[in-house]
């Protein structure tokens, strides 16, 4: 970068003269990033001139009024200065925090002093989370159930300022009540949050005996939870405002609670559909039959027609689980011939007389074939 004295502020900054007010401050970000002392603790003193160096030139060219002045005369048109006083502009860190004090995570001030802190602000509270195991049909149903719940609530002693009732607040001595603290750095001033009232600028006189001066204290609650039908593992559900309350005013947290739901021992769940698999004899299967089969509502009637093969899928629409977005799902019936293992003499009379009817050549059969894909449906 230039030397510090009677710098062209559009070459300090690397921009154009026509440069926009966004590319203009978009080039200073960069130069800050670049060239904050902090960054460069081996060559501090060359980086503070051109830190204080891009300050300046952002000063004037973000300025609608200096900025034509500067165009038109130069450093000669502002008095030699690129800032009112002969000093940095006050307001420069002030309007660009986002810049600078979010940046490097705290706040800074050009100058003597530093600026007076901003106080405690209001902070949300912590978010909870709470595991619950559920049954299938609890989960298929839904369900209202309690839950015990241990969490940090605000101890109504001292109403959560953590001072003994009566002996009030004292302002901090450390930050003389600002609740920051300034540090010279180089050229310029930090601001940080004061480590012995965190930012509040009061300390308790004296610490209340209920919470030892901790403002909160653990408490067992109750809460009602109404799990919706349909929910399935890994469904999380949130209660607002029931995590833990906020500081200084801030809102409460909230409570999340991670469902774990066990599997059925017959169904097999994908999504809001149900699928099972129900065993049929032989002469059912070839001669057609109406069977019972379960469902979520209790059994109902399932006619299997003539001519059923192993593997083929029957669907009973909307006798699967509910959809916590709406509608329910399906529910599919595999049916698989059993082939009994043993047989009485008459069975296997019986069966035997029946194969002389029935001749099948047992060779391989052509992939592209009809039944080869069932096969392959059945087993694959």
């Amino acid at each position: 970068m230039a030397s510090e004295t009677q710098s062209d502020y559009y070459v300090v900054l690397g921009v154009e003269r026509d440069a926009s007010g966004d590319q203009i401050k978009s080039a200073y970000r960069k130069a800050a990033l670049k060239w904050h002392p902090d960054r460069n603790p081996e060559n501090k003193e060359e980086a503070e001139i051109n830190f204080r160096m891009a300050s300046e030139a952002y000063s004037v060219l973000s300025d609608p009024q200096k900025r034509p002045v500067y165009d038109r005369f130069g450093h000669a048109g502002l008095g030699g200065r690129g800032f009112e006083g002969g000093g940095f502009n006050e307001t420069i860190f002030e309007e660009f925090h986002d810049i600078l004090g979010d940046l490097f995570g705290f706040d800074q001030a050009m100058g003597g002093g530093g600026r007076r802190g901003r106080g405690a602000r209001g902070q949300r509270g912590a978010d909870l989370r709470y595991d619950m195991s559920l049954s299938f049909e609890e989960a298929a149903t839904g369900v209202s159930t309690k839950i015990r719940l241990v969490r940090r609530e605000n101890c109504e002693s001292c109403k959560g300022t953590g001072a003994k009732p009566g002996s009030g607040m004292a302002a901090c001595k450390t930050c003389g009540g600002r609740g920051q603290m300034a540090y010279q750095q180089g050229f310029f001033s930090i601001t940080r949050t004061c480590p012995a009232c965190q930012g509040a600028g009061q300390v308790v006189r004296e610490a209340c005996a209920t919470c030892r001066g901790q403002a909160r204290i653990e408490r067992e609650r109750t809460l009602e939870v109404g799990v919706p039908a349909g929910v399935d593992s890994g469904t999380r559900l949130r209660m607002a405002g029931q995590g833990e309350p906020g500081t200084n005013g801030g809102p409460a947290g909230d409570l999340y609670i991670f469902l774990d739901v066990k599997e059925h021992p017959f169904f097999e769940r994908r999504g809001a559909d149900l699928y099972c698999t129900i065993p049929v004899s032989f002469p059912q299967a070839a001669l057609g039959a109406k069977i019972k089969i379960p469902t979520l509502q209790g059994e109902t009637e399932l006619e299997i027609p003539e001519g059923t093969q192993s593997g083929q899928i029957f669907r009973q629409k909307g006798k699967g689980l509910a959809n916590p977005h709406g509608g329910r799902g399906d529910l599919y019936v595999n049916i698989r011939i059993v082939v009994p293992a043993k047989l009485s003499r008459d069975q296997r009379r019986t069966l035997e007389q029946l194969g002389q009817t029935m001749k099948v050549e047992n060779k391989p059969v052509d992939r592209s074939s009809t039944f080869f894909d069932k096969v392959k449906d059945i087993f694959g």
